[in-house]
């Protein structure tokens, strides 16, 4: 005997009832017991936050995690999972100067970096026993006992190894960079950190007018108008630049003379009065008036020489602006690669807030974009103003803060990509293209990532500034002498023989105390820390302790055989991993990668919790359990890497469609077989193999087989997208069909063969079922397999988990079959479809049936499956024409998409009228040619060749008939509604009230029962005469009982006639 399955029980509470007996059953630990050292396959975990709740973009990627370990421990291989955090960086910093009201890097010094530091690490972990609620009720099996946490000693001396390798290969170098820094944060970003921050602002559009100091007849008097949209670096200007082979206009207004490019004149000047041109070569060397010689004193008298003169340029643009361009070498790519090549100097007046300083003292205490207005005002004033306006664009902003970062020369530690490397073998390449080349050899899905987002990301790739002028990070293990010398400490040994000092730690605020002494100089740390995503790069070492411990065990499993995480990552942790494996090895930190999409609310906009617009993950989760949101965010566009919309009622509909059904048809098998166990009548028993030789159990068993095929290739390469669809529709198989079309095998009375081969078959399925579904429904597959495998057998292993992945069995498959009954239920499909599309319900009968078998095996298929097809589509008759224009006038027209995508080439021959002309005029014979596969050569070029692709076929039908045609049959049902068919219908009808009433009860399915009835209608009364053994048949009664009176009865209607019901127990 089985367990009893109650139809209508709680997947939650199925959850909560798995979840505790794997804690009891420590199955988890089971499943990596039982996996032997000589099969390991590797995974990474990349690390995330603790500083905030996991949300659903957490609950996706973890969920692709967890699926391919168990897939992969099912299949025999030894998958350890230890859960990282991500400890460091500036979600945490953020926290805690929010936490201690501190405004800026100023406040965090005065208060004491070691305080900072260490309330940062006692916030760190502030959400760790939500997530660890969170990952264990989402059914993921993680280790939380084993993991990393990228604060601890041993993660951190590990990124200092990989630091000091990539620093003896020549890759690490500190120097004067344009890079993009947060005043709110007081740090240089990264490349791809600035990518995320990307949205539209409004910033000034200003023209400014300097005068030129010239004697020259040409150039005396006149000014050169120069556009800027960074008001806040005028001070730092220290030359303008023109394109050398552009032409300018000389244009006279108001008494007044500007040069402007000649492209841009149309763009100031409604009417311009031009009165002179030039090529800007000839205003190469011009001196021109300053708007300001604050700067004058920070440069050196050499410098000063060459400063405030027109240079040629060749990235002069003319698309907006005055193609005349202002450089201020602090600020902007181009500006300090100028200003590099002429020695100009620096000259930055912003403090580490980006605050101006008393250099300028003028605007003390004013942010740079803050200073623009007051700038803007002091600068009419003086007259020096042509054009004011307003520009929108697209502007970087802190990813953390939202504030708009600036570019500004800053010295920083870089990781060079264009620098050599050699491998251990001897081949030298320069970094980006080991990791070009190696990122070929990597499986992605999807495989666009591959040489699209990602390959381009990597032939762009600029150096790396891994620094951080913050505070709570692995320090960068640098130091340096007065003259400029460093030493680079690869491990915590080096540097306690270095200072004679021993480390219990080696964060900031008790290495940054530390100095070295060496050949009479004095070497103190660099004050920068790394930036975060490169320890979340050193992982695959680092959560080892590489090099110092496990050394043969990280070497042997690397690269890792699978990753996954979310789309963003490609110029993230996919990103940082490639540099650093490449760096270190020459190969690629991983085989297969699994990029998931990003997950939206259901609007399509952000996911907002001050919007409320998606539901608690947590409360969503003891609503509908987590197997279904699992599956409804898999079996989504999100696993090809495409944008989700979050939907409470799809996760609903996972439980509805696919759970429920499933659940469904193990109730039923339980409930049948206790019953008849009970009573004798069954002669089979749980595991044992039956053969048979009815084609329902064949058809199935060899679906199961197929889809484990599919399952097997699918897996192997990480395409879930492709998996789930096909587990999905193979349940629909089951529940919709095999269930379905098998239950009066299972309900007759007697003990023969075919009774005991539906059992086996339908055993043998489940289990199978419960086990090909473990990856992805973990909780209810596990719970099917106690239910069905462990109750009834101790021997069994403990868990679904620790099953070997069914494998397809090639003597149970059976092509033709499966080819045969996907033929029928396309029927079948056709035939529903015509009733919906006609507002005819199922429960009424359809008098007959015509059809058009478009080749010899469909027909044979047709009438083999007669009855069954009958019996599904509630028809009468079927019959059989050859010729479908007796039935139906089919026309053809054509599909133009298809026939642009083939045959543009002969557009200009053959306009498209012509194929429209000549596919309008196909005879019945080319349009049933076509509908067999073949083709028709078009009659005014040979190369033409129409396929069934190429044309629309539509169909006109007498009155009364539907029609509806696939690539198998042409269908026409006759939809006219006799009185005997419409009693037929309200028996139909009977017969749902019926089993509704015994559902109602909580009747078991082999309960007998009797039925009573009231009704005035004598409509109803003859169809119930009519059809009473039908009626007794499907509602398993004994006897139809009419009654006096609607007393005790449930008052209910069939096809609108009254009637009142009850089930009884016989």
């Amino acid at each position: 005997m089985f367990r009893e399955v109650k139809k209508e029980e709680s997947f939650p509470q199925i959850e909560e009832r798995v979840l505790a007996l794997w804690d009891k059953d420590e199955s988890f630990k089971k499943s990596l017991d039982s996996r032997p050292e000589t099969e390991p396959y590797t995974f990474y975990d990349g690390p995330p936050f603790a500083t905030g709740l996991p949300h659903y973009g957490h609950l996706l990627a973890g969920t692709i995690k967890d699926i391919v370990p168990r897939y992969w421990t099912m299949k025999g291989k030894k998958v350890p999972r230890g859960f990282g955090w991500d400890c460091h960086g500036l979600p945490i910093e953020s926290l805690v100067q929010n936490e201690l009201g501190l405004a800026g890097v100023a406040e965090i010094q005065n208060l004491g970096v070691d305080k900072f530091n260490e309330t940062c690490r006692g916030k760190v972990l502030k959400y760790t026993s939500e997530w660890k609620k969170t990952v264990r009720r989402m059914g993921r099996w993680v280790d939380f006992d084993t993991g990393y946490k990228t604060m601890d000693k041993n993660f951190m001396e590990s990124v200092w190894w990989v630091f000091r390798q990539c620093f003896d290969k020549g890759l690490i170098y500190q120097g004067y960079r344009i890079q993009p820094y947060s005043p709110a944060l007081a740090t240089p970003l990264s490349n791809f950190e600035t990518n995320q921050g990307y949205k539209d602002r409004q910033d000034p559009s200003l023209t400014l007018i300097f005068p030129i100091n010239s004697d020259e007849a040409k150039f005396k008097d006149t000014s050169i108008l120069v556009w800027t949209t960074t008001p806040w670096t005028l001070y730092s200007n220290f030359c303008i630049v023109v394109g050398p082979d552009m032409d300018y206009n000389l244009v006279e207004q108001d008494g007044k003379k500007y040069w402007i490019a000649a492209s841009r004149t149309a763009a100031y000047f409604k009417n311009p009065n031009i009165v002179d041109t030039c090529k800007g070569s000839e205003l190469v060397g011009k001196d021109y008036e300053p708007l300001s010689r604050i700067s004058d004193a920070f440069v050196t008298p050499d410098q000063l020489t060459r400063h405030y003169k027109i240079y040629p340029a060749d990235y002069v643009s003319t698309e907006d602006g005055t193609g005349a361009v202002h450089t201020a070498p602090s600020f902007g790519e181009e500006d300090f690669q100028k200003g590099a090549e002429l020695d100009l100097g620096l000259f930055d007046p912003l403090d580490t807030e980006g605050k101006f300083t008393d250099k300028v003292p003028m605007w003390k205490g004013l942010g740079a974009k803050e200073a623009d207005k007051e700038i803007i005002r002091y600068f009419k004033e003086q007259g020096r103003v042509f054009k004011q306006d307003v520009i929108v664009h697209s502007y970087p902003h802190c990813w953390r803060t939202g504030v708009p970062l600036i570019y500004r020369a800053l010295k920083t530690w870089f990781l060079k990509i264009d620098a050599p490397v050699t491998s251990k073998d001897g081949v030298t390449k320069t970094l980006k293209e080991w990791m070009v080349e190696n990122n070929q050899t990597v499986n992605w899905v999807p495989d666009h990532i591959k040489n699209g987002r990602f390959g381009k990301w990597l032939e762009g790739a600029r150096d790396w500034n891994l620094s951080r002028n913050r505070f709570w990070g692995t320090p960068i293990p640098v130091w340096l002498s007065d003259d400029g010398d460093m030493i680079a400490v690869g491990s915590i040994e080096e540097l306690q023989q270095l200072t004679g000092v021993k480390l219990d730690d080696l964060h900031k605020h008790f290495v940054d105390k530390l100095t070295i002494e060496k050949d009479g100089k004095v070497y103190r740390r660099t004050p920068e820390v790394f930036d975060c995503w490169f320890e979340s790069g050193s992982m695959p070492y680092a959560s080892r302790h590489y090099p110092f411990e496990n050394k043969e065990l990280v070497e042997r499993s690397f690269p890792a055989d699978f990753i996954a995480e979310g789309l963003d990552q490609t110029r993230g942790w996919f990103y940082t991993l490639t540099v650093l494996s490449n760096a270190l090895f020459q190969k690629p930190a991983f085989k297969n990668v699994i990029v998931n999409g990003i997950i939206l609310a259901e609007d399509g906009s952000k996911m907002s919790k001050s919007k409320r617009n998606y539901p608690d993950p947590n409360d969503l989760i003891e609503r509908t359990g987590a197997d279904a949101i699992r599956l409804f965010m898999i079996n989504s566009a999100a696993l090809k890497a495409e944008d989700l919309r979050f939907s409470e009622e799809g996760v609903k509909g996972i439980v509805k469609q696919v759970m429920l059904p499933l659940w469904n048809a193990v109730a039923f098998f339980v409930s049948n077989h206790n019953a008849d166990a009970a009573k004798g009548q069954l002669t089979w028993k749980p595991g044992q193999e039956v053969k048979s030789d009815n084609e329902l159990d064949r058809w199935m068993l060899a679906t199961l087989q197929d889809l484990a095929a599919k399952v097997e290739v699918e897996m192997k390469a990480y395409r879930l997208y492709n998996v789930v669809p096909a587990v999905i529709a193979a349940v629909d198989d089951l529940t919709n069909w095999y269930v379905r079309r098998s239950r009066r095998r299972f309900w007759k009375s007697e003990n023969d063969g075919d009774k005991n081969a539906a059992y086996a078959t339908m055993y043998k399925v489940l289990v199978d079922f419960s086990k090909i579904l473990a990856p992805f429904l973990p909780l209810l597959a596990e719970e099917i397999y106690q239910i069905l495998v462990r109750e009834v057998d101790a021997s069994a292993p403990v868990s679904v988990h620790l099953c070997e992945f069914p494998s397809a069995d090639k003597s149970l498959m059976d092509e033709k079959l499966v080819e045969r009954i996907a033929m029928v239920r396309g029927m079948v499909e056709m035939g529903r479809v015509i009733r919906a599309t006609n507002n005819v319900k199922n429960r009424m009968p359809i008098a007959s049936m015509t059809v058009v078998a478009h080749g010899k095996v469909e027909k044979n298929v047709a009438e083999a499956m007669k009855d069954l097809i009958l019996e599904e589509l509630n028809v009468e008759e079927m019959k059989f024409i050859e010729d479908e224009s007796s039935l139906v006038e089919c026309t053809a027209k054509p599909n133009f998409l298809n026939i642009k995508s083939d045959f543009a080439s002969l557009f200009g021959q053959h306009p498209m009228r012509e194929f429209q002309q000549e596919i309008s005029g196909f005879s019945s014979s080319d349009i049933i040619n076509l509908q067999n596969g073949g083709s028709v050569t078009s009659a005014f070029c040979s190369d033409v060749k129409y396929t069934s692709k190429h044309v629309l076929i539509q169909r006109k039908v007498p009155e009364g008939m539907a029609v509806e045609a696939n690539q198998h049959f042409t269908i026409a049902l006759d939809l006219t509604v006799s009185d005997r068919l419409r009693r037929k219908c309200i028996a139909r009808e009977l017969v749902n009230r019926i089993q509704n009433r015994r559902k109602d009860q909580d009747f078991a399915i082999t309960d007998r029962i009797n039925i009573e009835l009231y009704s005035e209608s004598e409509v109803l009364k003859q169809s119930v005469t009519e059809n009473e053994s039908y009626i007794k048949g499907e509602t398993q009664a004994d006897a139809i009982v009419w009654k006096d009176s609607t007393a005790g009865l449930q008052e209910s209607d069939a096809d609108g006639e009254k009637v009142a019901v009850e089930a009884v127990r016989a």
